[in-house]
Order: structure tokens, then sequence, then C-alpha cells
């Protein structure tokens, strides 16, 4: 196999990949980042109308999906592209897919067919709501999961309504806990020497990332509710105004918030009966609120937060996306990665949140086009010249 890999970590899994839109490309993405043998299957250019949401191919948001991939196309819609695709499952390892339940039997690449022909095929499957109950043919978007989810009910500001938060959180946690699940299932198959299916959904996932949220409702019965930026049990923390600006200040503890007092200049702060305790601060918080903001209105944001960290006292600057990537940390953590896109040029998209010592990732090639890399995918897999040419002659790729 002549394609680069992005790591060592899991260069011996071969995986196919049907997804499209963000939460199975988020999933299979982590696959590829970590150097596994990537293959998008598609459909032949001129059979179907692109990706749908996720912008153009050439879009910043596809290039970010899809990198550390090759593309192979087969029309999945005719028996012959079907036969071709079950001789690729027998030898692969991992299958993503994120269709309705229908399509995928209709296609010939549900598990049940899939399993048959290689039972130790591990098969990720993210939904909208799940593969079965009530709400198993509804489509999945990101802001119907978070707020079915729960999470619109307690974003935004009191009295202001319901706000969904501002990226596609359902999306991108379904596709990741996916991919956790696939290497989970990969690693039990080392014992079992069997495949199994992996399968979530966008609102399992929306539900999962409520977290403490949730458990204040299944352990005490408190419903939460919308607080802005403030944070609903470490008061005072949340966005402050400063001279020129607003930052983050995490007050968490007691001694933390006597630190904060001395940091800003208010020892009273300490003794007052309205905020010398943590249920005190909850009680009286806006008004809290009012007295800190006057502290901090006479300096800069830069300036409080170097004094505020030199206390320690967490607080940080509130960036726009564009000051995030100029900060020295992220530049040092180097959170933008460079691929060379295929006129030559470099392309910078975001690196993997995670290290590894020994086997690191990196960005080994850019998005395919559309097949890009068919002939040399079946070659690979045992597919003769002639066959190929029949193939393509036919339409059938």
């Amino acid at each position: 196999m002549t394609a680069a890999r992005a790591s060592e970590a899991l260069a011996r899994f071969t995986v196919l990949d049907l997804t499209r839109v963000r939460a199975g490309p988020t999933c299979v993405r982590q696959l590829a980042d970590w150097g596994a043998n990537v293959i998008k299957v598609e459909m032949p250019e001129g059979l179907e109308a692109g990706e749908g949401l996720g912008g153009p191919r050439e879009g910043p948001d596809f290039q970010n999906l899809h990198r550390n991939k090759r593309s192979l196309t087969i029309n999945l819609k005719d028996k012959r592209g079907q036969e071709i695709f079950h001789r690729l499952v027998k030898q692969a390892d991992v299958v993503v897919e994120n269709y309705r339940p229908d399509v995928k039997a209709r296609l010939g690449v549900d598990y049940e067919t899939l399993s048959k022909i290689n039972p130790r095929l591990v098969y990720g499957s993210i939904s909208g709501f799940g593969q079965d109950g009530p709400y198993r043919e509804r489509p999945g978007f990101d802001q119907i999961a978070q707020g079915m989810g729960g999470l619109m009910s307690i974003t935004g500001a009191p009295g202001e309504g319901p706000m969904r938060v501002g990226i596609p959180v359902a999306d991108l946690t379904a596709g990741l806990f996916c991919a956790m699940g696939i290497l989970t299932a990969l690693l039990e198959r080392e014992q079992s020497g069997k495949g199994q299916w992996v399968q979530t959904s966008l609102l399992q996932a929306q539900i999962f990332m409520l977290d403490f949220q949730a458990a204040r409702w299944l352990v005490k019965q408190e419903v939460a509710k919308q607080a802005g930026n403030n944070h609903p049990t470490s008061i005072p923390t949340g966005a402050f105004k400063t001279s020129d600006g607003y930052i983050n200040i995490a007050t968490a503890g007691q001694k933390i918030w006597e630190r904060f007092c001395d940091a800003v200049g208010a020892p009273e702060f300490k003794t007052n009966p309205d905020y010398s305790s943590g249920e005190a601060r909850s009680r009286n918080r806006d008004a809290l609120t009012v007295e800190i903001e006057k502290k901090l209105a006479s300096g800069t944001s830069a300036q409080w937060v170097e004094k505020l960290n030199a206390a320690g006292v967490p607080s940080g600057p509130i960036y726009s996306i564009d000051q995030v990537f100029d900060d020295p940390q992220v530049k040092h953590l180097k959170m933008a990665q460079p691929v060379k896109k295929q006129d030559g040029r470099d392309m910078y998209l975001v690196g993997q949140p995670v290290s590894l010592s020994r086997t690191p990732t990196k960005m080994a090639a850019p998005p395919p086009q559309v097949g890009e890399q068919t002939d040399e995918i079946l070659s690979e897999f045992g597919f003769k010249a002639d066959e190929i040419a029949a193939f393509r002659k036919e339409k059938v790729i």
C-alpha cells in the first residue's frame, strides 16, 4: 500500500467509510488520524448530489473532516457494486456508516449481511435516535438532539429562551463516542476473535454530555435552569467585564475565593456576610457580580488575567476564533497543522488534541478527490486490471 499514513498506531486496521455529513466522518477521522487504512466509499460522480450539509468538497468543513483518507467509488445501488463492496468487507476490520436502517438494508451494507461475510468485522453505526425504538426512522440533526437532550434548556441567559451552543456538539461527540466504541471492540476482538456491532446516536451522546447536570436530576431531582455565563454551582465563576472587554474567572472553592478577594484588592469581601460563604455568594450572586466588576474596571483584560493567574486564581481571556490560533500556548501545542494540497500549497487544519510519544499523528494527506484511488484500492484487494476496466465501463465504479 503506497498511501502515506498519519501514524503507525492503527496502521494494521482497514476501515471502510460509508459515512457522510458530520457525525460519521468525525468518527472515521479519529481512526484515519491515527493511521488506519481508511477507504472512503463514495458513489461515482453523477450518481449522487454530493455531501449535503457540510458545504462543498473544497470548503473548509469537508477538508477538515476527510483528511488522511483515500476515496473509492462504487455504485452500491447496483448489485454488482454491492458484490464488490462485499469482497472488500472480507478483508476489512471496520465498517462505519450513518445511514437510516432501511437504506443500509436496501444497499446490502447492514450489520446482519456483512457480519456473515466477515465474522471478525467491527461495524460502527451512528444514527439520530438509535437503531431501534419509536424514533428509529427519524432523521438526525444536531440541533434537534441539542433540544431533546436538554442542552438548549440550560444554555443562554435566563428569560431569553432556549439557545443552542455554537458548535454541533451532538454530532461531534456521537462521532467521538463511536470511535471509542470501535477501538474498544477491536481490543476485545483480540481475545474473542469476533467482531460486533457498535451503536450510538446523537441523542445518546448529547444526554451523556449533560454529565453533572443530568446527575443533579437523576440523583436529587434538581432541574437545572439557564444561568448564562455564570457557573451553576461555583460562585463567582463566569465572564466579568474589565476596562476593555471581558475575561473568564473561576473561583472554585473557598481558598481560591479568598485569594481572589486579595488579588482584586477587596479583602472586605471575605468577611462580608453576604459573600463570605459559597451559599451566601449563591444567594447574592448578582450583587456580587456588580461589586467585582467595579474592581475590575480599574484594569485591562490582559492585566487582570496575568494578575489573577499569578495569585493562583484561574482566569483567561475570551477569544474570537482568530485570536485562539494566535495565542502562544495554542501555537506551542500545534493545534493548527499543515497539509500539502494537491496543488502543492500548504493548508492548515485542526490538529488532534491528543499526543502519543512513540506513534504521533500528522497530516499525511489532504482529502481525496472523488474516486481518486479507486483503481489502486481495488488492486490492493485482489481485483484484476481487466475486472476494474469492466466495472468502470459499466459504471459500477
